[in-house]
């Protein structure tokens, strides 16, 4: 079969690298693209948003199967338009991807459906806001409504910067109209842990857990990154704490979305905080996350693609979900000044270091190829993963195989899965 994949980035490497492995494949295409993917599938230069000239390159090619991996076309109704076309596509349709498009919908869900997540309030008017924060606790969270990146959340630890805040998303419009509306949330503590979950309407299967970090430095300090790195499975998410998710907010998200009459098929991101309180959603997301996969699908046994039919078919309960019992680390290799201000360009060295080495991968999120060879082309250059037979040992592999890449302005945090020391 021939399959098409929709985005450019570690998330959409990890994804092709997975599907390539699929006896069933015979061609991969990826739009657009980069320079680590183009050496398992045929760029195509087609903008992950331009729905348009994906649908139509779609069934000029005959494409059997196309997998959306990126936020923003999910959200402005991709999966609908292929869909239209009679087309298969996996990924969930615009009034489902909703769940990650607005903050103020999943957070509305979630109260609706008695999915424990927490306390908020939502503005669209920045005096309001500001008015209400004088009354509340800090610290206190801050959250754009509409897409941004990953990074459209802040964290204010006094009134001041909270009322800054506000002014950065609503009146400064840093993340455009994203901020339109705001999310003020009470402000949590405790082991931030990643689950994605396979949906096909009814039924929802989980992935192995991973934890991201998404400070862009050490100790987790600086600004909100896409994610700098991340571990794979948290030793923070006991079986316990798994019944008591399966229960309270996997299946229950599934039911409620159905119930709204937006029918979730694909991949259901859940963000989810570990509470001395009890385990609550901090967020959704309506695709795999950024750099999540880059360790979840190493790990994966499964034929990927088996999987995303299944879902499309609404047979995902026939599918036995297997993940390997070892660990995966993934330490991301940025552009020094990310997420602010970088240079790029710059050619990068060593991907022949890992060439038939077992258990090493290197997936390109911002990298280009040029005529002096594959350059930096974005924030986050590389997401370098390897595989222990526990977290230590991956975290150890990983952290020797950054330093077989090299390029000029290269920059990493150096405490990726520190957190499993303190068990």
């Amino acid at each position: 079969m021939k399959v098409l994949i929709v985005g450019g980035g570690g998330r959409e490497h990890a994804i092709v690298w997975k599907v390539a492995q699929s006896k069933k494949v015979d061609k991969i295409y990826c739009a657009p693209g980069n320079a680590g993917i183009a050496q398992l599938a045929e760029c195509v230069s087609i903008a992950a948003t331009d729905i348009e000239k994906l649908v139509a390159f779609a069934k000029e090619e005959a494409i059997d199967l196309t997998i959306i991996g990126m936020d923003d076309p999910l959200v402005m109704g991709v999966v609908d338009a292929f869909e239209a076309e009679g087309l298969r596509v996996f990924g969930p349709r615009k009034n489902a991807a909703e769940i990650e498009g607005s903050k103020a919908f999943s957070k509305d869900l979630m109260k609706k459906y008695h999915i424990p997540t927490a306390a908020y309030e939502t503005f669209d008017n920045p005096e309001a806001a500001i008015a209400y924060l004088e009354t509340a606790d800090m610290p206190i969270v801050l959250k754009a409504d509409g897409l941004a990146l990953g990074k459209g959340v802040l964290i204010c630890n006094t009134l001041e910067e909270a009322k800054e805040g506000v002014k950065t998303l609503m009146l400064d419009k840093q993340f455009g109209s994203a901020g339109d509306r705001i999310v003020i949330e009470e402000f949590m503590t405790g082991r931030e842990v990643s689950v994605l979950c396979f949906c096909d309407g009814k039924s929802i299967k989980t992935m192995t857990s991973a934890q991201d970090h998404k400070r862009a430095k050490d100790g987790d300090q600086g600004l909100n990154t896409g994610g700098m790195g991340t571990f794979s499975p948290s030793p923070f998410y006991t079986e316990e704490i798994h019944e008591f998710c399966k229960k309270e907010i996997y299946q229950k998200t599934m039911d409620a979305m159905a119930a709204e009459g937006r029918p979730f098929v694909g991949v259901l991101f859940c963000g989810l905080m570990i509470t001395p309180k009890g385990v609550k959603v901090l967020e959704y997301n309506a695709r795999f996350g950024d750099p999540e996969t880059q360790v979840v699908l190493p790990r994966m046994k499964n034929d990927i693609v088996d999987v995303f039919e299944a879902c499309i078919d609404g047979k995902l309960d026939e599918i036995d979900l297997q993940f390997e019992d070892n660990a995966a680390v993934c330490v991301v290799l940025a552009s020094d000044g990310y997420p602010e201000h970088y240079e790029k360009g710059f050619v990068i060295s060593g991907f022949e270091q890992f060439e038939n080495k077992d258990g090493y991968y290197v997936f390109h999120a911002g990298t280009k190829q040029t005529e002096e060879g594959i350059v930096t082309n974005g924030g986050r250059v590389l997401g370098v993963t390897a595989k222990g037979e526990d977290l230590r040992k991956a975290r150890a592999n990983a952290y020797e195989a950054t330093k077989w890449i090299e390029f000029e302005n290269k920059y990493m945090r150096n405490d990726i899965g520190k957190a499993i020391d303190e068990q």
